[in-house]
């Protein structure tokens, strides 16, 4: 059964219904309760799982777990896909940076949703702050665990929007109606996000026993990401005015944190991080928790923020949205040296099956994110991807999503009306992205060489990472070759620079993070830009295209909202 709370979100209602995920949040509710019942200190764990529960309560409609639409399609990485450009027109509008109204659908839901989220886990807090610890013993660790978890949804709120409002536990109905958006600056609000993760960092334990729970590690891998973010400092145009060494320096710090713990490490193998077997192995630090076939509504809490991106082989057979783009693939290209071609990499198209095979060199990551046609897909070596299986070629070019999708064999795949999904976790801080952020901080603070051996562990396991990547007979998908960077007179602060940069672009390509790197950088415009105009001439539906520089870094205020609170919000900077 299902409990419905009715919450209260810049002053409009909306229903949200709590359901479970595995592990800790593996638990039927098994009744409605009123609001001082939940008090009681027996139901304190119930409400905090709720809050848990919401991370990964969303859908292909307003997906915020896997931040594919708003992090993939609207940089270079990737193309809405689909069945056509009509076929969910709105995503057509946010990828090509035309149209975009502040009253687009969207947006506004993803300002609700994540309000949401927000929503459960105050209220959840309010509850725990007000127990003894005496009633409950817990008390200090689910209120770190909560914290974390509001401060996860306003880090994704302030990439979004960059002014969004601050709504804590202590705060009403009525007054967050009077609330503006511009009460704290853009740096105020990093350093109340940045509260939340130092509160829990200061009060969770080393490691949690039960798995999914946010701990001490994953605290200061979050708040190393808000304080990389928070140093790239924007003035009201979105420009990168400074970047704070400050900042940096506890950047460094808690990146330290967390390499010094021992917790956490790097995969053996690339391959892992997109598999159900290994999920919350040695590599992720915080992820969201999806299952199958746990007592909730059938299939269960599987990922249907990715819904749509299955493609159409016979054993998925929709709807192949999310596709690489053209650029995102000729990126995985190598030089002899097995470094990335930097300012030549879109020159020469990886198009045909020869493509990819000598004298040509790609990175093996190449074959960990995107479904080419006559290679095996998804690790399986004889199920190869076939080109029927994209929808749209003739308007999306030949490329498949591959990381967030699992295959049919996979025992957690479960078709849901015509969408698929499975219970893969969403890795929301991986090791990785801890050993970049370190890297970034270094060379932004020239110290880019302290910042190689960290950038070439990553290369070196991409290296490593091709004992998955075999055709049927045993031999090479592709011809691979990737080497670390060598230390000499070339590796000065602009090349680290560009190094790190183009690192970030293939280890996480197609997971969502790319267009907002590009913003915390100050270089969306001229990135994007540059990428449409020669995508433009590689497919029609991109002729219109253009970021406008001071305004597409952020996406409106929803006019809605603003309505709702009749006007005190502020819009955003160009709309």
């Amino acid at each position: 059964m299902k409990r419905y709370l009715k919450i209260f979100i810049t002053a409009a209602f909306l229903t949200f219904s709590i359901s479970c995920s595995e592990s800790f949040l593996d638990y039927t509710p098994k009744g409605t309760l009123s609001g001082e019942v939940l008090n009681a200190p027996e139901h304190l764990d119930n409400m905090v799982t709720a809050a848990y529960s919401a991370l990964g309560n969303d859908d292909w409609t307003h997906a915020f777990s896997h931040m594919w639409i708003w992090g993939s399609v609207r940089s270079d990485d990737s193309f809405k896909g689909g069945g056509s450009v009509g076929d969910q027109g709105e995503i057509d509008l946010l990828e090509q940076f035309v149209a975009v109204t502040t009253d687009l659908g969207k947006p506004n839901l993803m300002w609700i949703a994540i309000y949401e989220g927000i929503q459960r886990t105050n209220d959840a807090l309010l509850r725990v702050d007000a127990a003894t610890v005496e009633a409950y013993p817990n008390k200090v660790v689910r209120e770190a665990e909560l914290r974390f978890l509001r401060g996860h949804w306003y880090f994704l709120l302030k990439k979004l929007f960059k002014h969004p409002v601050w709504v804590d536990e202590t705060m009403t109905r009525e007054e967050i109606k009077t609330i503006p958006n511009n009460v704290l600056t853009s740096d105020q609000f990093w350093d109340k996000i940045a509260e939340d993760f130092a509160f829990a960092a200061a009060n969770l334990p080393l490691t949690q026993p039960q798995v999914g729970r946010a701990d001490k590690v994953s605290a200061w891998a979050y708040l190393a990401k808000t304080r990389l973010y928070q140093a790239y400092e924007q003035n009201a145009q979105h420009e990168v005015t400074n970047i704070n060494p400050a900042r940096l320096q506890e950047v460094i710090t808690n990146c330290d944190n967390v390499i010094n713990s021992g917790l956490h490490g790097l995969h053996d193998d690339f391959a892992k991080n997109f598999l159900t077997p290994f999920e919350n192995g040695v590599e992720s630090i915080f992820a969201i928790q999806f299952s199958v076939d746990d007592g909730t509504t059938a299939p269960g809490r599987i990922n249907r923020a990715t819904g749509l991106n299955y493609n159409m082989a016979p054993e998925f057979g929709c709807c192949d949205f999310h596709n690489p783009s053209q650029n995102m693939v000729n990126a995985f290209k190598t030089d002899v040296q097995g470094h990335p071609l930097f300012d030549t990499f879109d020159n020469n198209l990886l198009r045909n099956p020869a493509d990819f095979q000598a004298p040509n060199t790609v990175d093996p990551r190449i074959d960990h994110t995107i479904g080419i046609a006559t290679h095996p897909f998804k690790y399986v070596p004889t199920w190869v991807m076939q080109p029927n299986w994209r929808r749209a070629p003739q308007v999306y070019g030949f490329w498949s999503s591959m990381k967030e999708v699992v295959p049919f064999n996979d025992p957690t795949y479960r078709k849901y009306g015509a969408f698929m999904g499975g219970a893969l976790n969403f890795d929301i801080l991986r090791y990785d992205d801890v050993l970049l952020m370190k890297a970034e901080a270094l060379i932004e603070l020239n110290r880019q060489n302290e910042a190689l051996p960290l950038i070439n562990q990553i290369r070196l396991r991409a290296k490593n990472s091709t004992g998955r990547l075999k055709m049927a007979d045993g031999s090479p998908i592709s011809n691979y070759r990737v080497e670390p960077y060598v230390l000499d007179a070339t590796w000065t602060k602009d090349f680290a620079r560009k190094a790190l940069r183009f690192e970030r672009r293939l280890e996480f390509a197609m997971e969502g993070s790319r267009f907002f790197d590009l913003v915390r950088w100050g270089i969306a415009a001229e990135t994007l830009n540059a990428h449409f105009a020669k995508e433009k001439e590689r497919f029609v539906f991109l002729a219109n295209a253009n970021f406008r520089k001071g305004r597409d870094e952020y996406l409106a205020i929803p006019q809605q909202q603003i309505n709702l609170v009749n006007g005190i919000y502020v819009q955003n900077n160009g709309y």
